[in-house]
């Protein structure tokens, strides 16, 4: 039995919790409790527990369900149809807002000012006392016609397409001359080109007049006649732009994206410098500056700027507008502008932008969901985001947490732990109650509450140096460091110091290092760690060998797939302008195979069984062989609970990380780059990561960190600390050296809370 420290609810409690009864989605075991409203809950538990089963795929889901479910019809018709969570009842539930690490998207016109409404607000504040007085606010927005560049359409940037990338000038056109892709010999635009009658498909382009090239490269869209068939010609760049340019990177395939990125450089407009705005805006100001510098500014600077304005026309607006940029400043993201385009942000700074819209809302009484919002952050600005979270508390919300910190932990007035472990060995609560009872329960998480790792004995000898010299790359000031070679090293610094930009500006693409980090894997709906590892190479020669049938039977992608839903599991029905709606596959009942290939069997297991399996479950099973060796290395990372066919789509950034890590560490590496490796990993999983981490330096590797968990920074044998500050109050190096040098010589930020880490004189304490 959990334990609890919480007394029976009596009736007239009972509209003051949410009533969760019987949930069983994903790996949750019938749980039932309650969670305390307009008070702060953290779900703790380690990866796999169930936390984000109970929290987002329940609570959060039901409520977001039942809100649609108000909508007409008509209305719903535009919404993704959700299904009912599995769940025997959920009662008092309020409107849930999820704030989650998701990107903000792609989309080039949103920029933290837009995301936040601060330049909406800058906007109305410049139409009142800019001068000269150009009109309304949306005079001066880059999204409206009346304020974008007519030149670049408010994007702020030209392209520039590099022709040597397109074609091969020493080749005629029938040779196969254009070498973007769409192009090559034998296809159907290519016996346009072939016939058009623009050019000599036989003469090498390196001998083409002006006109010819001209032809060939810059053409408008043109009707051309070829035999009896009338058809359409354009040049290749007139060509490029149309088809590959005007869509979303993010939509292309993979091929069409590595030769985008490849031939096209982006540079700022001529016309507006980038700013996105037209020359009218540009001119209005407001002491000397106008928006486009204003939105350049870093917030910490905007903010006291924004004070000043004395005018009592715009007060009320002046003080909304500090009280968000104060915000920012407060969260750790003083360091942006707000011209900053969203979709550069990491998951991270995602996610305290969000939140900084929801702190300016009048809505109360709503339930807030935050995963992990410690993510990115440095233990100095930890206690800022926990201040945040009870002021959304205060102002009457009911607010939900899932976390590993224990400084976020600690302000909870209600913990739930899930576990004991993670996958099947999950899904039930350990523990619920206060922070004071977790601490005695005995749970795996209560008894790492007070963990320490301790600093070394010895620190390893480095093995000679990688040297950056120079280094300028965004905030970074010149800067001059030896990163040294076979020992662990932890760049640490608060957000915006510039860690990420030294260490992946100027050591990532050099020769052996490899770089395992948190951005989405590319690949389709099919991919999942089997795929992606190479798992389900040796896993289907098995099955082919015990049943005598060819591999490509046991593959989704061939010969044994459902022809229902071609493989995937589910059905995608495509609704034109609404949401497309996926549901599981009837015929194969999401199983992914035919009947025919789900009869053959390995030891009692038929395929989809196999790839059901968690990869501690499937390593019990493959006990030799290449599977085995993989499945091992996913658990050294700590992936022991994911499923072999969950899709790689369903994974977290820290788990998408720590995938790339096992498939690099079945390769040759001289140095490790990591970056946050800890994300999304609790306490006790720390210490399995640092034991990671110390057998490929003993194999003679050098491993690279961006880390801000202390407990990282102190089992290191080298620190970078950058700083002092973020933007443009960081970007230099303010310590070098061991750990135990930088507890007792350094009063930089990442000292002071390092020293108070290990107990304050710098010893070893027990772990």
């Amino acid at each position: 039995m959990p334990h609890r420290t919480t007394a029976p609810l009596t009736p007239a409690d009972s509209h003051n919790v949410i009533e969760v009864r019987g949930a069983r989605e994903n790996n949750l075991a019938d749980v039932s409790l309650d969670i305390p409203k307009r008070r702060l809950t953290v779900f703790t538990g380690v990866s796999g527990s169930g936390k984000s089963s109970l929290v987002f795929g329940t609570v959060a889901a039901e409520s977001q369900r039942l809100i649609n479910e108000t909508y007409t019809a008509f209305v719903q018709s535009f919404m993704p149809s959700l299904g009912r969570p599995d769940v025997d009842a959920l009662r008092n539930l309020s409107a849930a807002i999820v704030v989650d690490q998701e990107r903000m998207g792609a989309n080039s016109r949103s920029t933290v000012g837009t995301a936040t409404d601060a330049y909406t607000m800058l906007r109305i504040i410049f139409s009142r006392l800019g001068t000269p007085h150009v009109g309304t606010s949306t005079a001066f927005s880059f999204n409206s016609a009346e304020g974008m560049c007519a030149e670049c359409e408010g994007l702020g940037e030209t392209t520039t397409i590099d022709i040597d990338q397109l074609v091969d000038r020493d080749l005629s056109v029938r040779e196969g001359a254009v070498t973007a892709p769409g192009f090559a010999v034998d296809t159907w635009y290519w016996e346009v080109m072939v016939r058009s009658g623009f050019f000599d498909p036989d003469k090498k382009l390196r001998d083409f007049t002006e006109e010819e090239w001209d032809a060939l490269l810059h053409m408008p869209t043109t009707k051309v006649k070829i035999g009896t068939t009338n058809l359409t010609y354009d040049g290749v760049v007139t060509r490029i732009r149309r088809t590959y340019l005007a869509k979303d990177r993010d939509a292309m395939q993979a091929h069409i994206r590595e030769f985008v990125d490849r031939a096209v450089v982006y540079t700022a407009c001529p016309a507006c410098g980038g700013s996105r705005l037209g020359q009218e805006a540009l001119a209005s100001k407001i002491d000397g500056l106008n928006i486009a510098d204003c939105a350049r500014m870093q917030i910490s600077d905007l903010a006291p700027f924004v004070r000043g304005l004395a005018d009592p026309s715009v007060a009320p607006l002046r003080d909304a507008l500090c009280q968000t940029l104060d915000s920012l400043v407060d969260i750790g993201l003083g360091y942006l502008s707000l011209d900053r385009p969203a979709g550069t942000l990491s998951g991270g700074e995602a996610q305290r932008v969000k939140m900084v819209r929801h702190l300016g809302s009048s809505i109360t009484d709503v339930t807030y969901v935050f995963d992990e919002p410690t993510v990115g952050l440095h233990p100095h600005d930890i206690q800022r985001m926990n201040d945040l979270l009870l002021l959304l508390r205060d102002k009457g919300n009911t607010v939900l947490v899932v976390e590993h910190k224990p400084e976020v932990i600690a302000i909870a007035d209600h913990v739930v732990d899930l576990g004991p472990g993670a996958g099947t060995e999950g899904g039930r609560i350990c523990y619920e109650g206060d922070v004071a009872g977790l601490r005695a329960s005995g749970t795996l998480t209560g008894r790492h509450l007070g963990h320490r790792a301790g600093l070394r004995e010895t620190v390893r000898e480095p093995k000679g140096a990688m040297e950056i010299r120079g280094a300028n790359l965004h905030n970074l000031k010149d800067v001059e460091v030896d990163v040294p070679l076979g020992v662990l090293t932890v760049v640490t610094g608060v957000a915006g110091s510039g860690k990420s930009s030294l260490v992946h500006g100027y050591l990532a693409g050099r020769d052996g290092v490899l770089v395992a980090d948190q951005s989405p894997i590319r690949g389709s709906r099919r991919s999942n760690p089997a795929t992606y590892t190479g798992l389900l190479g040796p896993i289907r020669t098995a099955f082919a060998k015990a049943n005598g049938v060819k591999a490509a039977l046991f593959s989704a992608n061939s010969a044994g797939a459902c022809p229902k839903c071609n493989g995937i599991g589910l059905v995608y029905t495509d609704l034109a302008m609404m949401a497309g709606v996926a549901s599981v596959c009837e015929q194969c009942e999401g199983k992914r195979y035919t009947p025919e290939v789900l009869g053959y069997t390995l030891r009692g297991k038929n395929i989809s069984e196999v790839l059901a399996m968690s990869v501690a479950e499937a390593r019990e099973f493959f006990t030799t062989g290449q599977a085995r060796a993989i499945l091992g290395r996913l658990a050294d990372v700590g992936l022991g609970y994911l499923r072999l066919g969950q899709p790689l789509n369903t994974l977290s950034g820290g788990e998408r990380q720590r995938l790339k890590l096992a498939i690099h560490m079945a390769e040759k590496a001289a140095t490790y780059v990591l970056d946050e490796p800890t994300t999304g990993l609790h306490m006790a999983d720390v210490d399995q990561l640092l034991a990671l981490l110390d057998q490929l330096v003993e194999e003679g590797n050098s491993v690279v960190v961006i880390e801000h968990h202390l407990a990282v920074m102190a089992h290191a044998d080298w620190i970078i600390d950058m700083g002092p500050g973020g933007g443009h109050d960081g970007g230099e190096v303010v310590f070098t050296g061991p750990p135990a040098a930088l507890i007792s010589e350094a009063d930089t930020l990442t000292a002071r809370h390092l020293r108070a880490y290990v107990g304050g004189d710098g010893t070893r304490t027990a772990g």
